[in-house]
């Protein structure tokens, strides 16, 4: 279903068992240009199962597992880089796993309920970090309605950092 069509997303926390997907996922050349090793980033996934500052989840659409989204709180790492954005804020990442999903729509219509979500929950702001040359990406973000805020560059690498606050979203 084209995401125009009012899509409904469903998120769930990542299992252990959804760990070899999610790797699957990552090897898929539209989602290994943006991201670390698979092996080192299932490694991080599995930890951040059980953490308090990352949240892994699943995307489902129709009950069908398509990307993997993590939300962060900047402010609980020490050193984070996004530490200077306002108190409450949360970070996401985004990957569209399954291959025929991608550059339809999906990746907008999932931050722009994500964020809703987020809002409804009492986050002040959302942030997502696209690196500055995945223009795919920040067009998808762009059309959900986020908007650049500046370059950063960190141990994560470059990221343009872009911000959504509540009450824009509508």
């Amino acid at each position: 279903m084209p995401p125009e069509q009012a899509a409904i997303y469903d998120f769930r926390p990542v299992t252990k068992a959804d760990l070899p997907m999610i790797a699957r996922w990552l090897a898929e050349p539209h989602v290994a240009e943006w991201w670390d090793d698979p092996q080192t980033e299932i490694a991080a996934i599995r930890e951040h199962i059980d953490s308090v500052s990352v949240e892994p989840l699943i995307v489902e659409l129709d009950g069908r597992p398509i990307a993997y989204l993590q939300a962060y709180d900047p402010h609980l790492e020490e050193g984070h880089p996004y530490a200077d954005q306002p108190f409450g804020t949360l970070g996401i990442d985004l990957s569209i796993g399954v291959p025929d999903l991608v550059g339809i729509g999906h990746g907008s219509a999932i931050v722009r309920q994500f964020a809703a979500e987020l809002f409804e929950e009492g986050a002040p702001r959302v942030i997502i970090d696209p690196h500055p040359k995945n223009g795919r990406a920040i067009r998808a973000y762009e059309k959900a309605g986020f908007q650049p805020i500046g370059r950063r560059n960190s141990e994560y690498g470059e990221a343009l950092l872009m911000a959504l606050d509540a009450g824009e979203d509508e």
